[in-house]
């Protein structure tokens, strides 16, 4: 009879929008669901995995989401010279089935802002937050990314860029042309949408 151990874990790479990240996506789901935004060592501390890709001198930031790890490298580090070596640390990590998130650790951290609707949210904070979970976040996660609601005062919403969309050049534009125009057609409660700098 055959022994089964651990799955066998396949990792493959896809580029983002910004050429400075790259998304590694697992056949195992990682943060169901969720993502957390881990933009330096300090806050690596919420997440195993991360604290361990941080080991790598050229890692700049760590996103996990459901199914994948968007990485930010140094400018002056090629792709094509890590992606090898990174592929197989997370194929090994997984497949040990070491912890990727510490629920306790993300608990203790300061709240990076929620698109989650809750109960004292008024009635265009509401429908900020749904257009957000159901428009805006299926396609930024296929591009490495997310983007979480901050505030809303006075007609505008404020968004927190995180993953592949921090720091990419053309997430002004995906802002801009695609989300404030999108809420200012649904919402005609908003005027305006600026990003939150980290």
């Amino acid at each position: 009879m055959i022994k089964t151990g651990n799955p066998v874990i396949s990792i493959y790479t896809e580029m983002t929008p910004n050429p400075e990240t790259m998304k590694f996506v697992a056949n195992k789901l990682l943060y169901p669901g969720r993502s957390i935004d881990l933009p330096d060592m300090e806050s690596a501390k919420a997440s195993p995995l991360a604290v361990e890709l941080f080991g790598f001198p050229f890692i700049k930031s760590v996103f996990v989401a459901s199914n994948f790890v968007t990485l930010t490298k140094t400018p002056e580090t090629e792709w094509s010279d890590v992606i090898p070596s990174i592929r197989q640390f997370l194929k090994d990590y997984l497949e040990e089935g070491k912890v990727v998130v510490n629920e306790e650790e993300i608990a203790a951290l300061k709240p990076q802002g929620s698109n989650e609707v809750s109960a004292d949210d008024d009635d265009v904070v509401k429908r900020i937050k749904e257009l957000l979970e159901n428009y805006v976040k299926p396609a930024v996660e296929m591009d490495g990314g997310a983007i979480q609601f901050k505030s809303y005062q006075d007609g505008v919403v404020n968004l927190m860029m995180q993953g592949s969309c921090s720091g990419c050049p053309s997430s002004m534009i995906t802002l801009k042309a695609g989300i404030e125009g999108m809420m200012k057609r649904m919402i005609p409660e908003v005027k305006e949408v600026v990003a939150e700098a980290e």
